[in-house]
Parts: structure tokens; C-alpha cells; sequence
């Protein structure tokens, strides 16, 4: 094989590949390098014994259709289903048997199916419910024109060209209307708990919304900046509920088959571990078995401390940077609970939480804070077929007295115990599980602290603030060397945006 290539992308995660088919598609000489035996990070569907299939910690999703046209993933197998399955609140009311739009709030895409369920905990908020849908889907569009806009480098100065970028920001925030416009960007620094009081009474109807505000993220409702997160999320979901459930590794498969298309090379078990640089510019890349492999520009859409604290080292950046990048808050406190059933779990389809009231979410990130899991946990539970998918919050990376290495068992008690409440009969029907820790998220899928995000999204850490101040368009210290991941802005969850925008950053 060429030793020497345009350029090279460290990591196989959707944001890595879609960065990858782009720059392939130019007719650039392209090489993906993915530690792991498989490609997709953490957006892929893996199996874990016989008949045990799932997404292992992405729940499905769907890049930016921007991403899925210029890159003609309809015809490298990408499937897109945009019907929302229902949003369900589980309320503690006996038997599955008992589920109904009456006993549990049961928020469906259907506009007119949603006030109905919402009507039997709050008339006045069904009434408001088509309002609140419509200001969330207006911020989602104008976070979305956001996403797509390259940073400038504040507080340093910019050129004309990202210049242009703000401009375009600028127009469609005044296009939303002076209202939404205010109220979107007031929106922003706000609890959760604040955004969901001003539409809604219901304790059940507020609690359900917010859950999704706190999905990934080291906060409670009560925390400044949920509201942005509840935005970020709406978009990035195209509402409350999880699309394509089961069908994580679809998107990186087909994101695959389009960098193969367009002439690109990717190549699995190939762990990097030290970027080669010489007087300040990037040149290569040294994998784990020595193997040496040159190239003009390299991209890494693994999380921003691992790559510049490990892969090129503090020796190579200015101090001040790396103070920065050993400040980036990741602190993971996500873990996944995968069951195999016998099928008849009773567990309905869509996306169910248990997040009974908003005190009872902020509780359980209580724990967190005090390096505690949750005993009362906030779940958010998808099913595929015979299997069941949990997102545990809150578990966090750094425990308190305790070891990761022996609590992943704890972890399928308290979430299995947890669903017990609703579903008596869940654990006799249990065939097998896999568990997977914030210690796991690290070792594993290559996520820092276990942190879903590359990197909390916070107040201080979006828009021009991230991965780090000054540092918001992709580049380094580093000549000929960029960030690609979730880590940067427009990252978080599934979207591809990340890899789209680095290319406007190579042009």
C-alpha cells in the first residue's frame, strides 16, 4: 500500500467518515484510520451474542439532509424513516396492560393525537402544546443556520470569508421574526425547568419535555443552559422522540460505502497513537504497530483532549492552548443497558422515559455531582424487535469510593428494578444483557470521561467557545491539522455536521 495520501482522518465515526466521502468525492487521495474492528464510533449497531443486536449508544438518528443529498447516501443503502414514533412519560400506574393516552402521557407526532393525551393532565396545555412545537421547530432551524456557520476565532480577529458566515447567521435570526428571535436567543441560558414554565402547568407535561434537555449532558433541569441543550436536542431528534431506532450502523455503513465510492480507503485496527510534527506542521501519523504513514493534511475526528494531549502532545502546543484543553469539561455520566428479551417484553414502541416530575430528574443529577449513581434513575428506554435499549442518567465517570471495573452490575439492577415498577413481568422475560459503563465509553468506543459529546455542551462551551475560546473553526496550533468531531462546533449527537464544515476550512 502508498505509504503517503492527501489526506488522513483519524477515526470511523460519522463525523470522521462524512469529512472523508467529501474530500474523496473532490478527488483527493483519502485514508480513514479506526482503531476499532469495525467502523461507525459510537454511532453503530453491534452485536452482542446470538440474535442480540443493537445501537450501542447512539439510539438510531439522522444526518443533516444536506450531508445525505451531496453525498448520494440513498444509494449506498441509507434508508431514511422520518416518522416519530410516540413520546411516552411513564407514570406509576400497575401493569403494562394499563398503558393508555389516559394513564400515561403519550406525546405522538400527530399534533391532534398529542393534545389529546396531553388534555388528561392539562387542558390549558394541550392548548398550547401547537405553539410550543412551533417556536421549538423555529429555534431548531435557526441553531440549525448556526451549526452550519464556521466560528470566527474571538476574541481574535477574522477574515472576510467567516465574515460572510455571521452575516448569513445574522439574516436568518432577524428572518425568524423580532419575536422568536429575542425569544430564541433568550431561551438559551435558561433552566430547563424556566423554558417548559412558560408554556406548560402540568408537573408531567414539564418533566417529559425537559428529560430530553438533560439526554447526554451532566445537568439537571434547574441548570443554566438547558434550554439550549432542549433546543440542541429537538433539532438534532426533529422533535421529542428518537427516528430510526435500531438503525445507528446504517449511517456510518452507507457513509462508508460513499468514501469506497468516491475513491477513498479506510482501514480498521489501525490505531493511531502520535502524530508526527515537524516545526509546527503536521506530516504523518505513527500507529500502534509502528507503521509510519505520511500525508498533507490530517484530520482527527476523535474527542479534542485525546487528540491534543496524547496524539500530539503538550510538548508540541503553546501552554496557554493546552492549560485550555486540559480545562474542557467532558465528565461523562451516561451508561447503557442493553436486554435481549424473549419478546414480549411489553415495553411499547417509541421512545419511553421515566421522568415522573422535574424534581425527580434534578435528584437524580444530584447524585452525579457527588460521584454517586443514581438510585432513582432518569431512563430513556427504545426497543428493536426482541430487544430493549436503556440510556441510564445519571452514572458518573468518576465515582466516589467505588470502581467501575465492579459496578456494572449494580447499573442492570437499579435500571431493571427501575422499569420493574411499569412492567412487572420485564425480568422473568430477560435472556441475556450487556452493559456498558462510562469506564467501557472510554476504553472501548474511545470517548473521554465517557463523554457521549467530546465534550459537555455548555454555555462555555458552544458557538465560538468550542472545543476551546479562539479555537472555534477547526484549526490548531498545529500547520495542516484539524478537528473534525463532535468535539467541535456543530457537534453533539448524530448530524454529520461537523464533518460537512471542516471541509469549508480545507477550501
Amino acid at each position: 500500500m502508498t505509504n503517503h495520501y492527501n489526506t488522513i482522518i483519524i477515526g470511523a465515526g460519522h463525523n470522521g467518515l462524512a469529512a472523508a466521502a467529501y474530500l474523496a468525492k473532490q478527488g483527493r487521495k483519502v485514508l480513514v484510520l479506526e482503531r476499532r474492528a469495525i467502523v461507525g464510533g459510537s454511532v453503530v449497531t453491534e452485536s452482542f451474542g446470538d440474535g442480540f443486536t443493537v445501537d450501542s449508544l447512539h439510539t438510531g438518528g439522522i444526518l443533516r439532509p444536506d450531508i445525505i443529498k451531496d453525498l448520494k447516501l440513498a444509494t449506498h443503502g441509507l434508508l431514511v424513516d422520518t416518522v416519530h414514533q410516540p413520546f411516552i412519560s411513564l407514570q406509576p400506574v400497575g401493569h403494562a396492560s394499563s398503558l393508555t393516552y389516559r394513564d400515561h402521557l403519550v406525546i405522538d407526532s400527530n399534533p391532534v393525537k398529542a393534545a389529546e393525551s396531553i388534555k388528561h393532565f392539562s387542558v390549558k396545555d394541550a392548548a398550547r402544546w401547537p405553539e410550543f412545537v412551533r417556536f421549538m421547530d423555529k429555534s431548531a432551524k435557526i441553531l440549525n443556520t448556526a451549526y452550519a456557520t464556521i466560528m470566527p476565532r474571538l476574541p481574535m480577529n477574522f477574515g472576510v470569508k467567516e465574515g460572510f458566515g455571521l452575516v448569513d447567521m445574522g439574516l436568518s435570526l432577524r428572518l425568524a421574526g423580532r419575536k422568536d428571535m429575542l425569544n430564541f436567543i433568550r431561551a438559551l441560558p435558561m433552566t430547563a425547568q424556566e423554558l417548559v414554565e412558560e408554556y406548560f402547568e402540568s408537573e408531567i407535561v414539564k418533566a417529559a419535555i425537559a428529560s430530553v434537555a438533560i439526554h447526554g449532558s451532566t445537568l439537571g433541569p434547574m441548570s443554566a443552559g438547558t434550554g439550549y441543550t432542549l433546543i440542541h436536542n429537538w433539532m438534532n431528534r426533529g422533535g421529542l422522540s428518537h427516528v430510526n431506532v435500531g438503525k445507528a450502523g446504517e449511517i456510518t455503513i452507507a457513509l462508508a460505502n460513499a468514501v469506497k465510492s468516491f475513491g477513498g480507503e479506510i482501514r480498521t485496527e489501525a490505531e493511531v497513537v502520535n502524530i508526527k510534527i515537524e516545526n509546527q506542521i503536521a506530516k504523518g501519523v505513527v500507529l500502534a504497530n509502528g507503521e509510519e504513514i505520511s500525508a498533507n493534511v490530517i484530520l482527527s475526528s476523535a474527542d479534542p483532549k485525546h487528540t491534543l494531549l496524547k496524539l500530539v502532545g503538550p510538548r508540541e502546543l503553546p501552554p496557554e492552548f493546552v492549560w485550555h484543553v486540559q480545562s474542557i469539561k467532558m465528565r461523562g455520566s451516561v451508561a447503557k443497558v442493553h436486554l435481549l428479551t424473549d419478546g414480549s417484553h411489553e415495553i411499547p414502541t417509541g421512545t419511553v422515559v421515566v421522568a415522573p416530575s422535574v424534581k425527580y430528574l434534578e435528584k437524580a443529577y444530584d447524585a452525579a455531582k457527588y460521584g454517586e449513581i443514581s438510585e432513582q434513575p432518569y431512563l430513556e428506554v427504545t426497543t428493536s424487535s426482541n430487544t430493549v435499549s436503556i440510556h441510564f442518567q445519571f452514572a458518573p465517570y468518576v465515582l466516589k469510593n467505588r470502581e467501575w471495573k465492579v459496578e456494572s452490575g449494580n447499573i442492570y439492577k437499579l435500571a431493571t428494578d427501575t422499569l420493574n415498577n411499569y412492567f412487572p413481568d420485564l425480568q422473568s422475560q430477560i435472556t441475556n444483557y450487556h452493559v456498558i459503563t462510562p469506564l467501557d465509553l472510554e476504553t472501548t468506543y474511545g470517548l473521554s470521561e465517557g463523554d457521549l459529546n467530546h465534550g459537555q455542551l455548555m454555555l462555555d462551551q458552544f458557538l465560538f467557545m468550542r472545543p476551546i475560546p479562539g479555537w472555534s473553526n477547526h484549526k490548531t496550533p498545529i500547520d495542516n491539522f484539524y478537528l473534525c468531531g463532535s468535539g467541535v462546533h456543530s457537534g453533539g449527537g448524530v448530524s454529520g455536521a461537523a464533518g460537512r464544515n471542516v471541509i469549508k476550512v480545507l477550501k
